[in-house]
């Protein structure tokens, strides 16, 4: 009688052409503690992206209390978003190189003590090397975070249910943001929107020390230093030209000299993952149609959302006179509708009609809830005018961020898990990025044409900021138009059907 062990409940029979299943080391948990595993990922993940706008309530608070300019006050954002931006891709292959749950736990510890640094700040320098180091550690845990998840969720039905979930948590952390940073700021102090991630990091540090394992693939990849360089150096540039445009001139030559620079890199990046023995960013990672479909949907929803997340939020504190607390309360709808949508999206519509219907769908969604949002004027109610496009505008990011995040991760090898994942980060952080500097230059230039001519009463520029809103509502429009039309074109046809090994999709 055969007395050899039973397979791991991960292994399967191999087909020919399949994709090898992942075995237990590769997983980066036990089987049996997989919904839990999504629980610690899920909160890492949570304080990552809230830590976005979390910040941006407190920092009216933080400028009366540190006394720093108007003119420095971007740097705290923007330190953020540079080591995150940049360093992100870096982060996926040291994932891959040294172990998922190593790095997952490392980027969690750094980014809780660079929390505390920050809560504890007594200078504006303090704070902006804190932010800064939040984005380093950012940069490690958000890929290690996703690629344990990619390679913990293998049978496709509870893959659905998990990337329905952690799509939801991403999509709608601005927002969570927005709600946690108005309570905090309101009632307690601008410090603890900093100080409330040492609570969310020690929950996830004792449930992954628990949960977790190695995570390092057998055959791990070699570092690539120049292509680490390359790319480093060009989302820096990318990030900071864009950046700087929200303070200064288009024209400026620390706008476009950084972007120039920034393009020139990225493009010398790509030349090099050609050629390169150990490329950072394998080719055959965005070569994929239905990933780089999902890539430039994290990208462009990235850029467009935040039409709703910074303009919205203006209009209802500077217009509506809501206070922090009510405006992130105001959002909650919103939020309850993605995490609904997300997670009913990704385990029964996408496996059932696939990728190209769906996230097409959710693009042109969003952009007729930015459309109907450019109605809005000084006397609009919330529940009659601003509540319904922000249902639509939850309605279609739900049909965008969970598929596309787990299409964009689907079917990677064990060892480029961490570098996909690194590229969903990537695409949404660097899209936000662009985003943000893009609308806020719009949204300036037409309020200040609007006031040419005119006399500044309080009903002038308070209609001269409803018209840089509604500048930036009809160019998130654009923004999720041009991503309807790039997904429709590259999504391939039909419902993704999984190999018997437990790979990624293929197609009819």
């Amino acid at each position: 009688m055969d007395r050899s062990p039973a397979p791991e409940p991960f292994e399967a029979v191999h087909t020919a052409g399949a994709a090898p299943a992942p075995a237990p080391h590769e997983t980066g948990g036990a089987h049996e503690h997989r919904w839990l595993i999504l629980g610690v990922v899920g909160i890492a993940q949570l304080m990552v992206v809230l830590d976005a706008t979390i910040v941006n309530i407190a920092l009216p608070s933080a400028q009366r209390d540190l006394g720093f300019s108007d003119g420095n006050r971007q740097w705290i954002v923007t330190a953020y978003a540079l080591a995150f931006g940049s360093l992100l891709l870096l982060g996926g292959r040291i994932a891959d190189l040294v172990g998922r749950k190593l790095v997952f736990l490392a980027g969690l510890g750094g980014f809780a003590l660079a929390s505390a640094l920050g809560g504890a700040a007594t200078s504006f320098t303090m704070l902006v090397v804190a932010r800064a180091l939040q984005g380093l550690f950012g940069a490690l845990l958000a890929p290690a975070a996703l690629s344990l998840l990619t390679t913990t969720f293998t049978d496709p039905k509870e893959r659905a249910k998990a990337f329905g979930i952690y799509g939801a948590i991403a999509g709608a952390g601005g927002a969570v943001g927005l709600l946690l940073g108005g309570v905090l700021t309101e009632y307690l102090d601008w410090r603890w929107c900093l100080y409330v991630n040492l609570i969310f990091a020690v929950f996830a540090m004792l449930g992954g020390a628990r949960l977790l394992r190695g995570g390092r693939p057998a055959d791990r990849p070699r570092l690539d230093v120049p292509g680490t360089v390359l790319v480093s150096a060009g989302l820096f540039c990318i990030v900071y030209g864009f950046s700087n445009a929200e303070s200064h001139a288009w024209g400026d030559v620390q706008t476009w000299g950084f972007l120039a620079a920034g393009g020139v890199l990225v493009a010398a990046f790509a030349w090099w993952q050609t050629r390169a023995a150990h490329p950072l960013l394998p080719l055959r990672v965005v070569l994929d149609r239905d990933r780089a479909a999902s890539f430039l949907a994290m990208f462009i929803s990235g850029a467009g959302m935040f039409g709703v997340f910074l303009f919205l939020t203006y209009y209802l504190q500077q217009i509506l006179g809501y206070t922090p607390v009510k405006t992130g309360l105001a959002f909650l709808p919103m939020v309850a509708v993605m995490v609904v949508i997300s997670v009913l999206t990704t385990n029964s519509l996408v496996p059932r009609f696939g990728a190209k219907p769906i996230v097409p769908l959710g693009m042109g969604l969003a952009a007729a809830s930015m459309a109907w949002l450019t109605a809005l004027d000084v006397h609009s109610g919330y529940a009659a005018h601003v509540l319904p496009p922000l249902l639509v505008a939850g309605l279609g990011l739900g049909l965008v961020f969970a598929p596309a995040m787990s299409m964009a991760t689907a079917g990677v090898a064990a060892h480029d898990a961490g570098v996909a994942s690194a590229m969903v980060n990537t695409s949404q952080q660097v899209g936000g990025s662009i985003g943000t500097a893009l609308l806020n230059s719009l949204a300036t230039s037409a309020a200040a044409n609007y006031l040419v001519g005119r006399q500044p009463t309080p009903e002038v520029q308070a209609q001269s900021a409803m018209e840089s809103y509604s500048t930036a509502y009809w160019w998130s429009a654009v923004f999720f138009a041009v991503g309807l039309l790039v997904t429709v074109v590259l999504y391939r046809r039909g419902a993704p059907v999984h190999s018997a090994a437990g790979g990624g999709p293929v197609h009819m």
